[in-house]
């Protein structure tokens, strides 16, 4: 049955392949010649650490090196060549359809007071795990061949001031070539990230983009206990916005199929919560990111962006009887003030 499963999974994955799958992240390619598409992204947490797994698919007729910025809520422990059928499977969990790591020494420049943490080669990526500013990152970023839009120093301050670690992905076509991949092959990577805060960049989606352009994504989540999510989703069918299109305990053959994938092993097979988040919205209005909290409390403003985007946390409007009653306590008060104040008579 094992085998069978993984030839069922191998059928998927040879049947989504040229579908959009690749990263939360911003495309830094010179002259528009390469397009991001869709993105498909999994953030599971699990005893404190954050799995993010994301797969780098680019499209167009670019040559030479082009890549992405991924912001991180904290310092990987690890990068590595991720699943070969993990986001498929979680995408025919909600849609159903009708190489080894390699690690060397890279050769990219250290700009001025970028710290750079890790690097590794995973198959056609050129991997860099960054520590510094936003001014610092967008200088590192040009003195190693990356195209920035101009909007990326205002993107790049938006997310240093809350975390100062990036992942700049790039992308080799030359390499990709030798290694038979082309044009609209993804290639998946898993980030081990030990944080007490974990949240997903969406802002940097935008990145890039005309205002009006609709930024389209999905989302999965996979929690040991069912999170609380900022901002707030639009129900299941809303055409527009961050969509909770399901938000359940996820079934066993799915934590099985995950957890049977490649440096999937850490994934616990029962009791795990899957949210699945779909995302279509005109790039002006993601001006945040998505917070989560699995302790019962509400997740930070300020992880989520809203305190630093300048944006306003999204919230239902105070009932009639609570401004009623606000205003009859202030009333009181003052009467009590006055006879307080007031010679007596």
């Amino acid at each position: 049955m094992r085998t069978v499963k993984v030839l069922l999974l191998s059928v998927v994955i040879t049947a989504l392949a040229v579908g959009p799958v690749l990263a939360c992240g911003g495309l830094v390619a010179p002259n528009g010649s390469v397009n991001l598409v869709r993105t498909t992204t999994l953030a599971a947490y699990v005893d404190g650490v954050e799995h993010y797994v994301t797969s780098f698919e680019f499209t167009g007729a670019g040559g030479g090196k082009f890549g992405s910025i991924v912001p991180l809520p904290d310092v990987p422990s690890d990068v590595n060549k991720a699943g070969r059928w993990t986001l498929q499977r979680l995408v025919e969990e909600v849609q159903p359809p009708v190489a080894q790591l390699e690690s060397q020494s890279l050769t990219l420049r250290a700009a001025d007071k970028v710290e750079v943490l890790l690097e590794k080669r995973v198959s056609a990526l050129d991997v860099t795990v960054l520590r510094g500013g936003g001014d610092e990152v967008g200088k590192w970023a040009k003195d190693n061949g990356f195209f920035l839009p101009p909007d990326a120093p205002e993107v790049l301050d938006f997310y240093a001031e809350r975390s100062p670690i990036f992942m700049a992905v790039r992308f080799d076509l030359k390499r990709a070539q030798t290694k038979g991949l082309q044009s609209g092959d993804g290639i998946p990577v898993h980030l081990t990230i030990p944080t007490d805060r974990p949240w997903v960049p969406l802002r940097i989606l935008a990145l890039g983009r005309q205002p009006e352009e609709i930024v389209e994504a999905d989302v999965f989540l996979l929690t040991q206990t069912k999170p609380t999510l900022m901002p707030e989703m639009e129900a299941p069918g809303s055409s527009q916005g961050l969509v909770l299109e399901r938000s359940e305990e996820a079934t066993e053959p799915l934590l099985t199929d995950l957890a049977g994938d490649r440096g999937m092993e850490w994934l616990p097979t029962t009791d795990m919560w899957l949210d699945y988040i779909r995302i279509n919205v005109p790039a002006a209005q993601l001006d945040h990111d998505l917070a989560l909290s699995v302790d019962h409390e509400a997740p930070s403003p300020v992880d989520a962006g809203f305190a630093l985007a300048g944006a306003t946390v999204p919230q239902e409007p105070a009932p009639v009887w609570a401004w009623v009653g606000a205003g009859l306590v202030g009333l009181v008060v003052l009467v009590a003030v006055d006879r307080l104040v007031s010679p007596k008579r």
